[in-house]
């Protein structure tokens, strides 16, 4: 084998990879050649375990800002957010460095006599699968793109570059060649749970797969029943629509295998007829590693040197354990897509009423609007009254008066009281305010929070980890798959989740329950964005209209009725306002379904093609 310089490693004791995710938190630190990497299998392991920690793009909880660019949350931390649109560059992936290094690494493992035939095999479908998913995330920004196969380009003076040139793919070959890799993969991967769900096996590979053909069959389907297709004329940006219902049916079939496997389950309250259970249930099947039988691939975070700020930058003022907090305020437009327990209208959300007979609504309590809703709420979303650590974050504008025969708001600064002792505004807000460290929407997240006592610091941070897949997302994929094949088994698989979730099962399945139930079910788990701009309704949804309430940020305000011999004075009332944060609707242009190619790319390689737009 040649004597060249592969890539930077770290020089650690490693543990077995069975026994701890934290061969996945290495970096950089040495130059090693590929004789001195190959020869030694804690070597391969360590630049394996370099490749988990390079593919991270999109939604995540280590940079909470681009939750704010869609309708999940509002940026909190000081003046107006103007941004509305959505760049051209958007999560556009583009690492074919990051594939190169996986070609190079796949090279020298089929070659290398330092692994068992078992080692090599696994390693193998390890480094495989992260190209796959590499493929995938460049896929579903910028449609079809060049597929280099295992080929490993080397460049030498007075070369040919055209040699090296490579058209893109059609946007269905690529997602065909990520399904046939997951397919492949996923013999050569372990069946069991791995440690933290940190490393890839037999599963994770058949749901990139499912997830992969879902993508495939909605852009085949929903694409082609836009006035206006978003497509270029070679099939690298848009899919026929005679390719969606074999994309649905090989969905299908991955995620049933991935549920009948039996090795994962979802995780159930042991009372499902107790709200609270089902709450702090759901909340423990995303955010809690211990005994976690729903997780199937996650970025996992080790205690004590790699952590992240996620708790520190979005704790609640009144629970913050340094400096830091409020970052993040979830906008009331997902609050409400929460369904009510009773509804007449299940599977649909329902605007929390705050007026009544032309005047305030009462609440008895401040949590009154939203503890008999969804559980899942709950579990996601922080509101007003609700519990974080066993303790009330407390949620309170203002409060409100009477003022002769009517009523007014009376406002303070945070953590202030009137005469007689009683709480104008709460030491969270929410507040209208230029000032960091402030809510202003009237809810936080509680997903992925941390409640471990110190890992909200800066100097400790958190371990929490960020899911990429669980079991729910498999049975929501398998009923939109059956929902388009129209198979009947639709309202099975998304009662399962519905079940568990602690809401009425539904009888008959539409689409518009599909789109509702990824939106509740996943929310900040990095799907909204893209599950939009699959099923095409992105433009629709994020329109630019700033009077359109389902387009602009929304915040609910809630105030303590202060009025002594009145019979409401103890209550709650609350207001509904667009969001002072976000003085612009989301504006999802048609242009934005794909990514554009970057020039310097085109100038390199003119065998690009542009994308739609562009």
């Amino acid at each position: 084998m040649k004597k060249k310089h592969f890539l930077s490693i770290i020089m650690a004791c490693l543990m077995s990879l069975t026994g701890c995710s934290g061969f996945l938190d290495t970096q950089p630190d040495t130059i090693m050649s590929d004789d001195q990497i190959f020869g030694d299998a804690v070597m391969i392991q360590s630049v394996l375990a370099n490749f988990y920690g390079r593919v991270e793009w999109g939604q995540r909880i280590t940079d909470s800002g681009p939750y704010t660019y869609i309708d999940e949350a509002a940026f909190c931390n000081g003046g107006p957010d103007h941004r509305s649109t959505f760049e051209d560059d958007r999560w556009r992936v583009y690492d074919y460095t990051l594939i190169r290094n996986i070609n190079q690494f796949l090279k020298g493992v089929r070659e290398t006599q330092a692994l068992t035939a078992d080692e090599q095999k696994r390693i193998e479908g390890e480094a495989r699968f992260l190209r796959a998913w590499t493929y995938f995330n460049t896929c579903r920004g910028l449609g079809g793109m060049p597929n280099v196969g295992d080929e490993v380009f080397e460049y030498s003076s007075r070369m040919d570059i055209a040699t090296l040139q490579k058209p893109r793919e059609t946007e269905a070959a690529m997602y065909d060649y990520i399904i046939s890799e997951c397919k492949a993969v996923a013999d050569m991967l372990p069946t069991d749970r791995q440690t933290n769900s940190a490393r890839a096996n037999r599963w994770t590979a058949k749901m990139l797969e499912a997830r992969a053909a879902v993508y495939a069959g909605s852009i085949a389907n929903y694409n082609n029943k836009m006035a206006n297709p978003v497509r270029t004329s070679g099939g690298e940006a848009g899919i026929p629509a005679d390719r969606a219902q074999g994309y649905y049916t090989t969905a299908l079939a991955a995620a049933q295998e991935v549920i009948g496997s039996g090795v994962y389950a979802l995780k159930q309250s042991d009372d499902p007829n107790d709200p609270v259970k089902l709450a702090r249930n759901f909340y423990e099947a995303v955010t809690v590693k211990g005994n976690n039988t729903e997780v199937i691939w996650a970025r996992d975070y080790v205690s004590p040197d790699n952590l992240h700020g996620f708790t520190n930058t979005n704790a609640p003022k009144s629970h913050a354990e340094d400096i830091d907090n409020s970052y993040l305020g979830v906008v009331l437009n997902l609050v409400e897509d929460y369904e009510p327990v009773n509804t007449p209208t299940p599977g649909q959300g329902a605007k929390i009423e705050t007026t009544e007979n032309g005047g305030y609504k009462f609440y008895e309590t401040a949590d009154a609007p939203f503890k008999d809703r969804d559980p899942r709420l709950w579990g996601t979303v922080i509101y007003p009254g609700a519990e974080f650590k066993s303790v009330e974050v407390v949620l309170q504008t203002g409060q409100l008066n009477r003022d002769g025969n009517g009523w007014k708001t009376t406002t303070g600064d945070l953590d202030t009281r009137d005469a007689q002792g009683n709480l104008i505004t709460s030491a969270n807000g929410p507040k209208e305010s230029n000032e960091q460290y402030i809510n202003k929407t009237g809810f936080y997240v509680r997903k992925f929070m941390d409640e471990t006592p110190g890992n909200g610091t800066r100097g400790h941070g958190s371990d929490v980890w960020f899911v990429r897949f669980r079991l729910a997302e498999t049975y929501l994929i398998a009923a939109e798959a059956s929902y388009e094949l129209d198979n009947g088994r639709a309202a099975e698989f998304i009662n399962a989740v519905r079940t568990r979730a602690g809401v009425q099962p539904l009888t008959t399945v539409s689409f518009e329950q599909i789109v509702h139930e990824y939106r509740v079910e996943l929310a900040f788990e990095d799907h909204r964005y893209w599950d939009l701009k699959r099923w095409r309704l992105a433009d629709r949804v994020w329109n630019g209209d700033n009077n359109d309430p389902q387009a602009r940020h929304r915040r609910l305000w809630p105030y303590r009725v202060v009025a002594p011999g009145d019979p409401n004075n103890g209550k709650w009332v609350f207001e509904e306002e667009f969001l002072f944060m976000s003085p612009n609707a989301r504006y999802f242009q048609m242009r934005n379904y794909y990514n554009f190619l970057d020039l310097g790319w085109i100038n390199n390689n003119p065998k690009l093609v542009r994308n739609p737009y562009q």
